[in-house]
């Protein structure tokens, strides 16, 4: 038996009239008859639940094991598997004998099945995975929709903040996060806070080239690892800051008042406690610590 409510088995010839007679005055009903030493049928299952699936509920998916329901196989003169009968209204009306790639299933189902809807992608989601990707801009506008039929949505500001914050509008961006009022999300409101914060700083510190340049003279320069993770910590290079916050953490780990482990901290909020970099410098502050 499947899990989806659309694809199920048949047994007994009550079983057959109720599933596939009743349903398919609803909604069309594909039968599939199969059987357990039959290779092509076990081939051509998955085919026709991945398309059963996909329709969600405007087709659904009888099986009927041949070898189980002899009285069936006879009342509709099955002589080959697999085979495969579409019943609409209480009638076979289309079918096919043998396995058939996906299109030819396809192609038999598209006169007589309505095509499901479009599915309409969730707009939040929507716009994290286009924060993900880069497309700042095309994720403020997902947002801004968000945002009209509920200005107070407390993960909306967020994520529209970080997306404002991204493109250099960082008075902008704080005015968003001040007006978020919801503890539901303390730990991706102090995320991007944090990243607001690296955005300012960076701004005021020497470029990454420099840095780069004074670490090559003196790999213990505590100013410029820390300045450098900073630099990289606003352009989102998070495993080159981590690791250098850590190095200065094992080396030095009081500098300028314990900054490295305070900042380490922030990026996991900022990242957030289920992404992998940070299950990693987690254990490894961990082991640095004791």
């Amino acid at each position: 038996m499947s899990d989806t409510p659309y694809i199920f088995d048949v047994s007994g010839a009550a079983s057959f009239e109720q599933l596939v007679i009743e349903n398919s005055f609803h909604k069309p009903v594909l039968v599939d008859f199969w059987a357990e030493w039959c290779a092509p049928c076990k081939a051509l299952m998955p085919l026709l639940a991945k398309v059963a699936e996909e329709y969600r509920g405007e087709l659904l998916l009888a099986k009927v094991d041949c070898d189980a329901e002899q009285d069936i196989v006879q009342r509709f003169g099955i002589r080959s598997l697999p085979t495969v009968v579409l019943f609409k209204d209480g009638q076979p009306v289309d079918g096919f004998a043998g396995a058939q790639p996906e299109s030819a299933i396809r192609e038999m189902l598209k006169p007589h099945v309505a095509e499901p809807a479009p599915l309409v992608a969730d707009p939040m989601e929507a716009a994290q995975a286009l924060f993900a990707e880069g497309h700042f801009g095309e994720a403020e506008a997902l947002l801004q929709q968000v945002l009209t039929e509920n200005n107070a949505n407390a993960a909306a500001l967020i994520l529209y903040a970080r997306c404002l914050a991204e493109r250099g509008e960082l008075g902008e961006a704080e005015t968003v996060l001040n007006a978020v009022k919801s503890d539901e999300h303390k730990q991706a409101l102090a995320g991007a806070k944090a990243q607001l914060t690296f955005l300012r700083q960076a701004a005021d510190l020497p470029d990454s080239a420099e840095l780069k340049s004074r670490l090559a003279q003196d790999g213990n320069d505590d100013e410029a690892t820390y300045q450098l993770a900073i630099q990289q910590l606003a352009r989102q290079q998070y495993e080159a800051a981590l690791d250098g916050l850590l190095k200065l953490f094992v080396r030095n780990r009081s500098y300028a008042e314990g900054i490295a482990h305070k900042t380490l901290l922030q990026v996991f909020d900022l990242l957030g406690n289920d992404h992998p970099l940070v299950t990693l410098y987690r254990r490894k502050l961990y082991q640095a610590i004791y």
